[in-house]
């Protein structure tokens, strides 16, 4: 009985995991590119932040391993750019830095959710800004290392940084309240 047990348990980890791998490839279809910066904006982040916390360290960082992996096969899992062609050149532009601190992102909030801190609103929220100051670093220093910091601040970082604290503040309320229910 145990075996069958545990082979539900892989079949619903592999179905969640693929979940959150689409949910993150559609978020990158809703991109909205600004005039101002390489970067465009996509609610990406919170679907990467909210999945790990579900999911947990592995199967979070996991998700986004192969959300990278469908992008670099071509796919057209990114985000448009009309700039840069579907596949691993993705990677290589300026978004580059940002979808590769996603994995890393989604274990450091799904190892932090792990052990409770998405259970209270602050400590949810903390979790979230945790994994959210991780995908900047990532962006920011990608773009940093040609064009520089002042450059990478104002067309990586300050364009985004109010409304992406919104969204992890309303995912950070969101999930308390969502296990409550699952309880």
């Amino acid at each position: 009985m145990r075996a069958a047990s545990s082979n539900v348990w892989t079949g619903v980890q592999i179905l969640s995991v693929a979940f959150v791998t689409v949910l993150t490839a559609a978020a990158a279809q809703l991109s909205f590119p600004l005039p101002f910066t390489p970067v465009p904006f996509t609610i990406q982040p919170m679907i990467v932040l909210v999945g790990a916390a579900a999911l947990g360290a592995r199967l979070g960082a996991l998700s986004q391993i192969l959300y990278l992996t469908l992008g670099i096969a071509g796919l057209p899992v990114f985000a448009y750019a009309p700039e840069l062609p579907q596949g691993i050149g993705r990677l290589l532009g300026p978004s580059g830095g940002y979808l590769m601190a996603y994995p890393i992102a989604a274990f450091a909030t799904g190892w932090l959710a792990e052990r409770g801190l998405d259970r209270r609103y602050l400590t949810s929220i903390a979790a979230m800004a945790i994994g959210l100051s991780i995908i900047f670093a990532g962006g920011v220093s990608w773009i940093a290392r040609l064009a520089g910091v002042d450059t990478a601040l104002a067309t990586g970082l300050y364009p985004f940084i109010v409304v992406d604290i919104v969204k992890i503040v309303a995912a950070g309320l969101v999930l308390p309240t969502a296990w409550k229910f699952l309880r």
